[in-house]
């Protein structure tokens, strides 16, 4: 199955902005389950200088600096992607316990074992605490399998905590969110990663695109789709699974990852630094993600 994804991103000033460095991590991944066939960023005004290159967690971001003075900054990214359903087949072998898994974890030395294990430190957005472990040790037995307890926690997720849209930003504490049990899908991805490097579970977050259909009978409005997050724990036996708390479902092949990192300040889509613009800008986005086949 191919996909073309357009996200456009558009910054209003309410006075000029003299220049500017951004850095935009919006280019999807190649991994086991998706290809990136084509991608290309613009960005207007255009940018005096600009790379691209691949960071620590293998994530490409393109960097750009803009010395043009302007009042309004646009950037575009169009990408075709190609999913592999061979790879969505997990054979996933669910009978490895958790507590195996956690020995595994505490004697191996290997370097993808070491790699993983940085996934179980603290991050800017995603620290441990007594309250994330006490919320998901209900899921997690030392004799259940690994994924069944990883499942039980994003299907709770899923069914405690309600999608709020403006109830949190980014700057919401985990703990806001734990508390309210409301927020959006950034807020899930940080709370499962937390609860799982509470229980000592490696854990990624994942942001890309999901592809939404319409009702049917309606036709698909273009621009309607958006940004998602999802996460992805550390397994012995299937290296790196990926769960969608905001929707309770393994991520698969509707699910197409841009980046991937410690938290949302990894892997921001765009980011930067600007001088002038005053106060407030208007921000705007609109993501396309369509089926070719």
């Amino acid at each position: 199955m191919r996909y073309r994804i357009r996200h456009e991103t558009k910054y209003t000033y309410a006075a000029r902005v003299s220049h500017c460095y951004n850095l935009a991590s919006l280019t999807p991944l190649n991994s086991l389950r998706q290809k990136c066939l084509q991608s290309s960023i613009s960005v207007s005004p255009s940018a005096i200088h600009s790379r691209k290159q691949t960071d620590y967690f293998g994530n490409e971001s393109f960097h750009f600096e803009i010395q043009t003075p302007h009042k309004e900054l646009s950037i575009i990214a169009e990408s075709e992607v190609e999913m592999d359903d061979t790879q969505l087949d997990f054979t996933v072998d669910k009978t490895i316990t958790y507590g195996d898994a956690l020995n595994y974890l505490a004697t191996n030395t290997s370097e993808p074992v070491l790699l993983a294990k940085e996934f179980c430190l603290d991050s800017p957005m995603i620290k441990v605490t007594d309250a994330l472990k006490e919320y998901a040790r209900h899921s997690f037995d030392l004799n259940r399998s690994l994924y069944s307890c990883v499942e039980d926690l994003t299907q709770r997720i899923f069914k405690e905590f309600k999608y709020t849209p403006g109830f949190t930003s980014i700057a919401t504490p985990l703990s806001d969110v734990l508390a309210h049990k409301k927020g959006v899908c950034q807020d899930f991805a940080h709370l499962q990663v937390g609860c799982l490097r509470a229980m000592g579970i490696p854990a990624k977050y994942v942001s890309g695109y999901m592809e939404t259909l319409p009702p049917p009978g309606q036709e698909k409005l273009v621009g309607a789709d958006a940004t998602h997050a999802w996460v992805a724990y550390f397994s012995p036996d299937d290296n790196w699974i990926e769960f969608d708390p905001t929707n309770s479902v393994q991520a698969g092949k509707q699910h197409i990852i841009t980046a991937q990192g410690r938290d949302y300040y990894d892997v921001t889509p765009l980011k930067g630094v600007i001088f002038g613009g005053g106060e407030d800008p208007i921000l705007a986005v609109s993501v396309d993600v369509a089926r070719l086949d």
